[in-house]
């Protein structure tokens, strides 16, 4: 008998109601995946619940799984769902093995007894908050065209009275791009989030879809709407812009690293202090991808969240057991492709330790000397990445001296001091020492 295949690590988010929702949110690209089910319920039956636990947890080859649900709206399964698969990985659990739990939810059907069983579960929470409530109705709107930012942040107060561990997913688009602070400062301080992600909205579409794309995905164009696949060299209006995103993150990283090291946790900012020391934390800024796949209600296994689309369909775990699709090399090629793919341009950057070229979904710019495969946010990601390297190396070196990086707020201030000294004995029409390149009577050493 053949031995079967042992992948490596991998993540796996499950879909348990494919790509149904309460809410109508305008980028959500995911609402048209709906058109690869036609007649669906979209519901996740008991038997492919079963099998999936089963097989993930045969399938993970590491002392630790984690149990990861997302949408559409994962909600709409109900509660009785949930408690089934708790039930179900306390059968399949291997002795010894921890099993992690986490959901990524828009919040709107949150209450207390959903609030009890996460936190009896310890699940991670996930709730996709795009901000104070003029940024987030913006486009996470509800069927009937109203905003969801109160039912969400009644979810928050549910989520925070049992004390269940929560992460706040904000998408950046063009709309909140522009307001980093107010964004950045709401959670920290409005509702004291500790645990932030900052997710770029890009849209891809054709000279033949753009216009469609541009109009929304809800139910309002489901009729006209495409199916959603990662082609075209154009950006949907509200995608955000590479410059708009690299000041986005870098204006968050400003105040971050003067007051919030150790106290406010940042996604981005987590995972290049990783990649500086080269422990590769997450797909997108990682060489190569292919780690991280999506299940489908009905058994489908895809490459990627962002590849739900027919060419990238590896299989059914009703057919095939999951091991062998996720260690297929069909998705070992999927996952180094991003590295094979990669332009000169990305090979010779000063920040390739850093980048790698992002999210292959996002890589249909050109190259000034047109070679295809350059990302769309490369502009921004190489102002942000050089931007914060002094602080970077800094922190990694504390960490290699088994010292907290949070050292770093003082050696911000220190720099921030002798910078400002070095401003006042500057001319006004000197450069600014900062290296901005403005006059120091317009920068101030602010950079």
């Amino acid at each position: 008998m053949d031995t079967p295949p042992t992948p490596r690590p991998f993540h796996l988010l499950a879909k348990p109601t494919g790509a149904a929702c309460n809410l109508d949110c305008s980028y959500c690209f995911f609402l048209s995946k709906a058109q690869l089910y036609p007649g669906s319920r979209l519901r996740m039956d008991d038997a492919g619940l079963e099998a999936y636990i089963r097989q993930l947890l045969e399938a993970q080859p590491g002392p630790e799984v984690v149990v990861a649900w997302q949408g559409g709206e994962p909600t709409l399964m109900g509660l009785p769902f949930f408690r089934r698969a708790v039930e179900l990985v306390a059968r399949y659990r291997r002795p010894g093995v921890d099993i992690q739990y986490t959901i990524q939810t828009n919040g709107t059907r949150l209450d207390d007894e959903w609030a009890r069983f996460f936190k009896d579960n310890n699940f991670l929470v996930g709730l996709s908050v795009d901000g104070p409530r003029e940024l987030h109705d913006r486009h996470r709107r509800t069927k009937g065209g109203g905003g969801s930012f109160d039912q969400v942040l009644a979810g928050w107060e549910a989520l925070k009275r049992h004390g269940v561990d929560t992460n706040i997913l904000c998408t950046v688009h063009a709309d909140n791009g522009d307001h980093p602070l107010d964004v950045y400062r709401y959670f920290r301080d409005g509702l004291g989030a500790r645990h932030l992600q900052f997710i770029p909205v890009i849209e891809r579409a054709t000279a033949e879809t753009i216009n469609l794309t541009a109009a929304g995905w809800g139910d309002d164009h489901a009729a006209t709407r495409p199916l959603y696949r990662q082609q075209g060299d154009r950006a949907a209006p509200r995608s955000v812009g590479a410059s708009q995103y690299g000041a986005f993150l870098t204006a968050i990283w400003d105040e971050w690293v003067r007051r919030d090291v150790g106290t406010v946790f940042v996604q981005a900012f987590d995972v290049a202090l990783g990649n500086r020391l080269g422990r590769y934390a997450l797909c997108v800024h990682a060489p190569t991808c292919g780690d991280a796949l999506v299940l489908e209600h009905n058994g489908d296994l895809y490459s990627c969240d962002h590849y739900v689309e027919p060419d990238y369909r590896l299989g059914n775990i009703h057919d095939t057991p999951l091991v062998e699709l996720v260690a297929s090399p069909r998705q070992r090629q999927f996952g180094q492709e991003k590295q094979d793919a990669l332009p000169q341009m990305c090979r010779d950057c000063d920040v390739l330790h850093q980048c790698h070229g992002g999210c292959p979904k996002d890589r249909f710019a050109t190259t000034p000397d047109g070679e295809p495969g350059l990302n769309h946010l490369c502009e921004g990601y190489r102002a942000f990445f050089r931007h914060i390297a002094p602080a970077v190396d800094f922190m990694a070196g504390e960490l290699l001296a088994q010292r907290p990086p949070a050292a770093v707020m003082g050696e911000m201030k220190r720099r921030d001091r002798d910078l400002q000294a070095a401003v006042a004995r500057a001319g006004r029409n000197d450069p600014c020492p900062c290296g901005s390149g403005r006059k120091a009577k317009h920068c101030h050493g602010t950079g």
